[in-house]
């Protein structure tokens, strides 16, 4: 196992956000976490991460406990993000975001390719060379996007935590993006992915946790997921059903 949040509670206030919740990820995998709004998922991946304490539980990153670690050295130890709402410099051309984020790795890690050209192929791998001078404010989200997730990549993780990747996509954006993470496991990298494009999910995801008022009810592949009734009860409903067709299936 690459990552493993285990047994996780984090209690704020009166409200208790996550109630022993936890999730794996295996290298060459996608795991997806699927749930209603408010069931917690973004705590989950702000605890993983770093930027909240969980209250209980452990944080494993390749059979070492990071509970305890900042968020610079989680990053340093492998772990990398993207947000819901892009994170990116819309006055920096595409080559330039990625650049940054290759310039922060090299403050831990000088072996590899220099910054400049491992911006370079980052920009090629994602197809995003004819676009490489121009300033991300211009390009379309699904253009944007593939940016950030450079950025992201630059910092050479080995576990890559991605919040709504297919938002504000269309279809065919959507295509594309599912295309590079498929490619990026197929290297070995491990994702955990937040989505409530179903269609997105149930195509994309090798295993899927359902988290709901902070509790994981179900695990398992798409097809075990979509047939679950506690799942339909709590989250899915005819959304499961339905992904796969055209179109797919958003939930809000």
């Amino acid at each position: 196992m690459l990552l493993a949040a285990r047994d996780v509670s984090i209690r704020f206030g009166g409200l208790q956000a996550l109630d022993r919740a936890g999730v794996t990820v295996e290298a060459g995998r996608i795991t997806g976490l699927i749930g209603p709004n408010g069931a917690g998922k973004t705590t989950l991946f702000d605890i993983i991460t770093g930027m909240l304490r969980p209250d209980a539980g452990s944080i494993v990153l390749d059979a070492r406990d990071i509970t305890d670690l900042s968020v610079h050295r989680r990053a340093r130890a492998g772990i990398a993000r993207t947000f819901q709402r892009l994170e990116v410099f819309d006055q920096l051309s595409a080559r330039d975001n990625i650049l940054v984020a290759a310039e922060m790795r090299r403050r831990w890690d000088r072996s590899g390719d220099p910054p400049a050209r491992r911006a370079d192929a980052l920009c090629e791998r994602l197809g995003l060379g004819e676009v490489a001078e121009v300033v991300v404010g211009a390009l379309p989200t699904g253009t944007a996007r593939l940016v950030e997730l450079g950025r992201a990549l630059a910092t050479g993780p080995r576990v890559l935590l991605l919040d709504e990747p297919s938002s504000g996509l269309d279809d065919d954006e959507s295509e594309a993006m599912a295309g590079v993470l498929r490619e990026l496991v197929d290297d070995g990298l491990g994702i955990l992915l937040v989505e409530h494009d179903m269609s997105f999910v149930m195509s994309l995801c090798h295993r899927i946790a359902v988290l709901d008022f902070g509790h994981i009810i179900a695990e398992g592949d798409p097809a075990a997921i979509r047939a679950d009734p506690a799942v339909q009860a709590a989250y899915l409903g005819s959304a499961a059903e339905s992904a796969g067709a055209p179109g797919g299936a958003t939930v809000p």
